[in-house]
């Protein structure tokens, strides 16, 4: 080969690699992509192909080397020239105040601390070692002296840079001991378990088990396929141009490439640390990836230096802990529910145990199948997980304390509530009661035709309901029109005024749109959103229940199991009825105008924060009605994010994606200009 083409060979090769860094960087650290994730592809492609035909060019600092290393036999030890000390742990609001009163004393000083104040990750630590802007090694925090070198799996990582990058390639440092916390966020591990039950293996307790599981695996290339990503939060060693806070720290290792966390606050005072932890507190369970807590840290430098460290843990900083989200109790019985489709649910009677503020009682176990391979037996110590408003549940047994005395539960093979015979149908995992006519399954059809996003009958509770339908006062969904205020008088805890208050209500309720009355119907797969969709394809319930299977399944957003589960509902001719039963008891479904002309068409909305004028609900409602759509994630797609109190990480996201704030008046005055 020519001089000249290996010339053009080896530099197409590093202008490659290069521009890979760079788009690397926009993407996971600015969270400003320039080009597509198809350009990118093609770009690593071609260098794949190029390492490949010349491997005498290939460096360990390669984009395509992420996954280059062979499976080791054992992990290598490596020293922290800086120990990775643990922090002190806070759990109120005293303990912060105390903290923050020995630092101003340490410091003798009588004006306000300012701090840093970052969420603490759920995850795992380690440290990278970056020499002359390349990363040389990489290891876990161990016993914050000593860690195992993971350098090969935390390559796979695709939020770690391999060379450092940034605006001005002169400032690099020759050596930055860069610290981080590796985790898995919440819906990829949530799959990741998925395809873990497909596999016949074991599916992980929680995301930091399957971080640190996925971190430690010999084999890289098993890491590789794990969905890890990165935070960075400080460093052991930097040489070059100091920095004189926390804040400049995390500044400067953002514009060297690393990943920091957008939810940091900085230079607050004590009083402001505590109100982020409660704004924390309030949104965690809504930001996709796991934390336990706040890091508290002095934001000056060289306060940090003068405060110093025990031989444990730094003076200078304080993790305030959340309530907990799991804990430990026993399984004392187990019941099985019967749901609204005649799904048979085991749930776990618990040993009560406080989670997250939380007395839990009861926890599910999902189904026979989930109960079996957890292998759950009546007397086992269990681990239960609570968080935010998801039912509790039992995410495994810690069969190291087993006495022998625990027993296993035989799966009823009839309804508990009926006696009818339990059938599953194959491709489910469930069991179902297949006699319509249950009072467990009509007790929840009832509940779910007046709950919130149905019919929305004020008064209508669960007692209450539980009494309809034993003295038989409520059969249909139709009764509960025809409702006597005498008769609900004469009931357990309720009275004339009780009564004539929920006729008031059912009255009222009379009036529904179409979308909420396709939804209170209970019809398989369709969820609110799904009978929005309906609702503006459909000018009545005629033409819905006349269309064919395939003009369903043609609908944007309803797919083909959905659409199938639509029309074998309208093909039997006692949910017919139903709806004719209804109609007939004064029913009148409201049809929302056309808007075919609106601002709102072919919009897509995100809503973050407490929203005060109106619900979240009644705002996805009136968005949707005006031609709108509102989804739950911010993307480069999201036309409008509407912010209420406490925003939380998706402000954040939108300012970075350059998507429109709005607050609620002007989501108000959009809505008008569709009316």
């Amino acid at each position: 080969m020519s001089e000249p083409l290996k010339n053009d060979i080896k530099g197409r090769i590093e202008a490659l690699r290069q521009s890979l860094h760079h788009h690397n960087y926009r993407y996971y650290v600015l969270d400003d992509p320039e080009i597509s994730d198809a350009q990118y592809d093609r770009m690593l492609q071609e260098l794949k192909a190029l390492e490949q035909a010349h491997p005498h060019l290939v460096t360990p600092d390669s984009p395509t080397q992420r996954v280059g290393a062979s499976p080791l036999e054992k992990f290598e030890a490596i020293a922290h020239a800086v120990p990775m000390l643990s922090l002190d742990n806070a759990f109120q609001e005293e303990d912060i105040f105390d903290f923050d009163r020995r630092v101003r004393r340490l410091l003798a000083s009588d004006e306000p601390v300012r701090y840093t104040a970052e969420p603490k990750m759920d995850g795992v630590a380690v440290e990278l070692v970056y020499e002359n802007g390349v990363l040389t090694a990489a290891a876990t925090r161990g016993d914050g002296h000593v860690g195992e070198g993971v350098s090969a799996n935390v390559k796979t990582i695709r939020s770690v840079p391999l060379v450092l990058a940034g605006e001005d390639p002169g400032r690099l440092p020759s050596l930055l001991e860069a610290r981080g916390e590796v985790f898995i966020g919440e819906q990829k591990f949530q799959r990741l378990n998925e395809e873990r039950r497909r596999r016949n293996l074991a599916p992980f307790a929680n995301p930091r088990n399957a971080a640190a599981g996925s971190l430690r695996q010999l084999d890289p290339r098993i890491t590789a396929e794990r969905p890890l990503e990165i935070f960075f939060y400080g460093i052991g060693r930097m040489t070059g141009p100091q920095v004189d806070s926390q804040w400049e720290l995390l500044q400067r290792l953002r514009s060297l490439g690393l990943r920091i966390n957008p939810l940091i606050r900085w230079k607050v005072t004590i009083e402001e640390v505590l109100d982020y932890f409660r704004e924390l507190s309030a949104m965690r369970h809504d930001l996709g990836y796991e934390i336990d807590g706040v890091v508290i840290k002095v934001d000056r430098i060289s306060d940090q230096q003068r405060l110093g460290a025990t031989s444990r843990s730094p003076r200078w900083a304080i993790a305030y802990k959340f309530d907990a989200v799991q804990e430990t109790t026993k399984v004392l019985g187990i019941d099985v529910q019967v749901g609204r489709t005649g799904a048979l649910t085991p749930v776990a009677i618990l040993e009560p145990v406080s989670i997250g503020g939380v007395t839990v009682g009861r926890a599910t176990l999902h189904n026979e199948d989930e109960m079996r391979r957890k292998d759950i037996r009546i007397g086992d110590r269990v681990l239960v997980q609570r968080a935010g408003d998801v039912i509790p549940e039992v995410v495994n047994v810690i069969s190291s304390v087993r006495t022998g005395l625990e027993k296993v539960f035989p799966f009823p093979k009839n309804c508990p509530v009926c006696g009818s015979r339990a059938v599953r149908v194959e491709g489910e995992a469930v069991s179902r009661c297949m006699n319509s006519r249950c009072p467990a399954q009509l007790k929840e059809r009832i509940r779910h035709f007046g709950s919130k996003h149905a019919f929305d009958i004020d008064g209508l509770g669960e007692k209450l309901i539980d009494q309809l339908v034993e003295n038989r006062l409520v059969g249909t969904y139709a009764d509960i029109f025809r409702l006597d205020a005498e008769a609900i008088g004469r009931l357990e805890r309720m009275g004339t005024k009780s009564a004539e208050n929920l006729i008031g209500a059912v009255e009222d309720s009379k009036q529904v749109s179409f979308a909420r009355f396709l939804y209170a119907l209970g019809i398989r797969h369709v969820g609110e959103h799904a009978a929005s969709l309906l609702s503006r394809h459909f000018k009545d319930m005629d033409a819905l229940i006349q269309v064919s299977e395939e003009e369903i399944a043609a609908i944007e957003g309803i797919g083909p199991v959905m659409a199938s589960s639509i029309k074998k509902f309208f093909e039997r001719k006692e949910n017919r009825e139903v709806v004719a039963q209804l109609l007939d008891a004064g029913v009148r479904i409201v049809h929302e105008k056309e808007t075919a002309g609106s601002r709102l068409k072919g919009k897509t909305f995100v809503l973050t924060g407490s929203l005060e004028a109106m619900s979240r609900s009644e705002a996805k409602r009136k968005i949707e009605s005006a031609g709108g759509r509102v989804t739950g994630s911010i993307s480069a797609n999201t036309d409008y994010l509407v912010t209420g109190t406490s925003p939380g990480s998706k402000l954040d996201r939108a300012r970075a994606l350059g998507v429109e704030v709005i607050d609620q008046e002007k989501l108000e005055a959009l809505l008008r200009q569709t009316e």
